[in-house]
């Protein structure tokens, strides 16, 4: 059986297939990898990028670690998928990609860095993930594009805003009432222009690491 991967807003689906051929499901809820295991055949591995809260329970590391005590291959990455992975490495789950990293080093501690709201049926991203906006501003001020104060006093206010309202203009509208319209038009070209999308890099790096793990021998995709 192919790879099955729980994809939402962090990637389109139409670049994720062109990386890896696999059963694309939407953001992972509470009972759908039991749902997995169930199966005649379980799939050779499971990707998680994205995941449903608040409207569904989450999912929990006890569905992921049976997952891999069944021997399937678990990958975390961008968000849900990153959450879980730093709670499972140490039995077994495969964290991917820098926003897992951050969260394992503690740089990064705060569940809702990764939360946006997104549309149900097109999986379009209708808010932005607070930790993608500090890695572009981190970027930023290293490539000399944006100002350092100016960024620090960017993260701010996008910290202080509840996740669904945090969008690069309704950050840009408060910080242009404090430092004026020319350096934030910098941002604003930045983020239009010039800005990562660190969620959308590590989902591609799982799927490559999936489609790395399932070309090995004895690991033949089906």
């Amino acid at each position: 059986m192919r790879p099955v991967v729980f994809l939402g807003p962090s990637l389109d689906r139409e670049s994720a297939a062109r990386e890896l051929d696999a059963e694309y499901l939407p953001p992972v809820a509470r009972g759908d990898i039991e749902d997995l295991l169930g199966r005649a055949t379980p799939p050779r591995a499971i990707g998680i990028v994205d995941g449903r809260f608040l409207d569904s329970l989450s999912i929990s590391p006890k569905e992921v670690l049976r997952a891999v005590d069944a021997g399937i291959p678990v990958y975390g990455a961008s968000s849900m998928g990153a959450l879980r992975a730093v709670e499972c490495a140490p039995f077994g789950m495969i964290g991917v990609g820098r926003i897992y990293e951050a969260y394992a080093s503690g740089a990064v501690d705060a569940d809702d860095e990764v939360a946006i709201v997104y549309h149900p049926e097109a999986l379009r991203a209708q808010s932005e993930p607070l930790i993608n906006l500090r890695f572009a501003v981190e970027q930023g001020v290293e490539r000399a594009m944006i100002e350092a104060q100016a960024a620090r006093r960017f993260l701010d206010i996008a910290k202080s805003l509840y996740f669904p309202d945090r969008t690069v203009a309704a950050v840009l509208r408060i910080l242009r009432k404090e430092i004026g319209d020319a350096v934030t038009e910098d941002f604003a070209d930045f983020f239009a222009n010039h800005a990562p999308d660190t969620k959308r890099e590590d989902a591609l790096e799982l799927l490559a690491r999936i489609r790395h793990r399932v070309e090995q021998p004895g690991m033949v995709a089906e």
